[in-house]
């Protein structure tokens, strides 16, 4: 198709996941008759879920995987596609919050969250698209270098091979002058978030666990003898166990939980696929991209040559068209040179997000096991936590993260963040007075 004309958006792409549309069909599960009793029953099918019920079916354990929509429908297949350790947190703020032993203990469960996708790509055979190219942190003011240059002490701290870029060689790294300095982390990758599901779901599938989508829990009631009573849209499951791994779709299947998890929306953009010579302008080594705003942008080239560029266009309801038009402008302040370049795909979707800013496993008062709260950084962690729990619920000990209080967001709060508006209004003034310092300079 011809190019569209300047910076003008092209209205006719298609409202849906390029992942989604790029990635192999999965069987059909939805009519798929439920069992009546099992070991553990797992609700929700994205990274978490799928990855819990491999684990436990790998260990014999009779795990039954209930989804409302099609598996992997929600993140799992309509994120960045970027695979990188860590939190929200660096390794020195962990420890600053939580202590030494346990702050470490925390960041090295992200290490070997990286390690698990890796071993697990491998292992499994799963044709994904992997590149391990590190990734780079963009200061999008001035004042946000010195914060770079701390986050790289902490990481050589804990030997994560890291290193700072001065703006003057910035473009050794990307094809822009839109920032002040960079961050650049080795150990990190990308690939194609719908063929590593893909190959997620048929690993646990050939495990034995028990996958079933189009049929969503209701309720989870614990029976004086300790086992639960799952109650769905198709009938009752009697279950040992029952892990909640909804994340960023968290409802009122287990309310203590909804309590605690915000889903926030996170929408993408990719582009047409670029000429080669683009490619190598706009990121010489392949690697995946954040900047440090509150509404931050996170980008990367994709295995076949599409700007795929994501961010948190709006603290407000909004629809994928307009978040489509706020992420264009962005991308060519960011990178002027697409300009004429149409869009192809354009989607969003909710990001897990808890008060502290972390992910959370634990169990509820009533016993419910959960694994929620990605907070940005689900494609290694999810895939980490899901297999731990599995594990844990399988008699292993519990992962470093069960250790810390799950807060309750501090608001009257029922599943609808009608506060967020306000939140983005504090962050976007943030935004505006980083701005004014760029202009200085």
């Amino acid at each position: 198709m011809a190019a569209s004309a300047g910076t003008t958006l092209n209205p006719d792409y298609e409202r849906g996941s390029l992942w989604s549309a790029t990635m192999p069909a999965l069987p059909d599960r939805s009519d798929r008759r439920l069992p009546s009793t099992a070991d553990v029953v797992v609700i929700g099918g994205g990274y978490a879920g799928i990855n819990a019920a491999r684990e436990l079916a790998r260990r014999g354990v009779r795990v039954t995987v209930l989804e409302a929509h099609e598996l992997g429908w929600g993140a799992s297949t309509r994120n960045g596609g970027i695979v990188h350790p860590g939190f929200k947190w660096g390794p020195g703020q962990l420890v600053r919050r939580y202590g030494a032993e346990v702050g470490r203990a925390l960041y090295q469960e992200t290490l070997d969250s990286y390690a698990l996708v890796r071993s697990l790509i491998h292992d499994e055979r799963i044709d994904c698209e992997f590149r391990e190219v590190g990734h780079v942190e963009l200061a999008y003011a001035p004042s946000h270098v010195p914060e770079l240059e701390h986050s790289a002490a902490g990481l050589a701290a804990v030997g994560v091979p890291a290193h700072m870029v001065a703006r003057e060689d910035i473009h050794q790294e990307i094809g822009t002058d839109a920032y002040f300095g960079a961050l650049v982390v080795e150990g990190s990758a990308l690939l194609h978030p719908g063929r590593y599901f893909a190959g997620l779901a048929a690993a646990a599938d050939r495990a034995g666990a028990d996958l079933h989508e189009g049929v969503r829990a209701r309720s989870i009631r614990r029976q004086p003898d300790g086992r639960f009573v799952v109650k769905t849209t198709r009938g009752t499951i009697l279950a040992r166990d029952v892990l909640v791994a909804t994340n960023g779709y968290t409802d009122g299947v287990a309310p203590s939980l909804r309590r605690r998890v915000m889903g926030i929306g996170s929408f993408i953009i990719a582009t047409e696929p670029l000429p080669d010579a683009l490619v190598a302008e706009l990121s010489p080594k392949g690697r995946a991209f954040f900047d440090t705003k509150n509404f931050l942008y996170y980008w990367h080239v994709s295995a076949d040559r599409r700007m795929v560029f994501g961010g948190r266009a709006s603290f407000r309801p909004t629809s994928v068209d307009r978040a489509a038009a706020i992420l264009w402008r962005g991308l060519l302040s960011v990178h002027p040179q697409l300009s004429g370049h149409r869009v192809d795909y354009a989607w969003g979707g909710n990001v897990g997000f808890t008060f502290d800013r972390m992910p959370h496993v634990g169990r509820t008062k009533d016993g419910v096991a959960y694994a929620l709260g990605c907070c940005g950084t689900g494609v290694a962690l999810m895939t980490h936590l899901g297999t731990r729990v599995g594990a844990w619920l399988a008699g292993e000990g519990p992962p470093a993260l069960s250790q810390l209080g799950f807060p309750l967001v501090p608001a009257p709060y029922e599943g609808r963040p009608w506060f967020l508006p306000i939140v983005g209004e504090w962050y976007r003034l943030q935004d505006r007075l980083a701005a004014r310092s760029r202009s200085e300079r």
